[in-house]
């Protein structure tokens, strides 16, 4: 019988096998992948040519600004730039959402403003501590809105991040009249008539008269970028994804 047993085992294993029948499954939970962020969001975040870029494009701007600022009197003279990707970096933001599998909402917004946590792009720090030194204004005008306006100077003082204003939006997203404000002295109390000499943000609406058009015009149409309008790439998002794809 101690001989006959092993050799049944063996006969009913073949059997089964033969039968097309299969061993039970693990019992293992199944690996979770960690979600992945999508190929735009890890270029900014983890490249050496997002770095190089947004480096260059503030050290081109320092250059200008000096020749610029040379020609005026101290205290006339303003820099306009947008503020998220441009001044600050909100990619831990588009991180901590793939990371819980979810999508951008007004609510989660709110709350990651009101958290105060965006840092500085590289070398931005720099350039508008230079600006201050050539006796410029730093004026920055973000669509953000006004409603998000204490949190997002809170954010900018918590990272010691230079700045005179910062013009939210309460109505229109154009900025042009809140540039025009600058000019007039009527954006900020205390705050007198300057002339914007220099330009810098992620999104083309963020230069005078500039919308996604221009990209079926000319050469000539980008001539002041590289001397007074400078970008900062952001393949996230933009007034960009709404063009067609062809």
């Amino acid at each position: 019988m101690k001989i006959l047993r092993p050799l049944l085992v063996l006969l009913l294993a073949v059997g089964c096998a033969s039968s097309g029948e299969q061993p039970p499954s693990s019992t293992a939970p199944p690996v979770q992948k960690t979600p992945e962020l999508d190929r735009s969001a890890h270029w900014t975040r983890n490249s050496a040519e997002y770095q190089a870029l947004v480096r260059q494009a503030y050290n081109v701007a320092g250059v200008h600004v000096r020749e610029l600022a040379a020609e005026r009197d101290e205290g006339t003279w303003a820099v306009a730039l947008d503020a998220d990707e441009t001044i600050i970096d909100n990619s831990d933001y588009e991180k901590e959402l793939t990371l819980k599998g979810l999508k951008s909402t007004d609510e989660l917004w709110d709350a990651w403003v009101a958290r105060r946590a965006a840092p500085p792009l590289p070398g931005v720090v720099e350039f508008l501590e230079l600006v201050h030194e050539l006796g410029g204004r730093v004026a920055v005008v973000t669509n953000r809105i006004d409603e998000h306006c204490p949190d997002t100077r809170a954010n900018f003082r918590a990272f010691d991040i230079p700045f005179d204003v910062i013009l939210c939006r309460t109505g229109d997203r154009r900025k042009e009249p809140r540039w025009e404000s600058l000019a007039s002295g009527t954006a900020s109390p205390g705050l007198p008539p300057l002339e914007i000499i220099l330009w810098v943000g992620d999104n083309i609406r963020d230069f005078p008269d500039f919308d996604q058009d221009v990209r079926f015009e000319s050469g000539e149409a980008f001539a002041d970028f590289g001397s007074r309008y400078f970008v900062v790439p952001n393949p996230v998002y933009g007034s960009w994804s709404g063009n067609p794809q062809d």
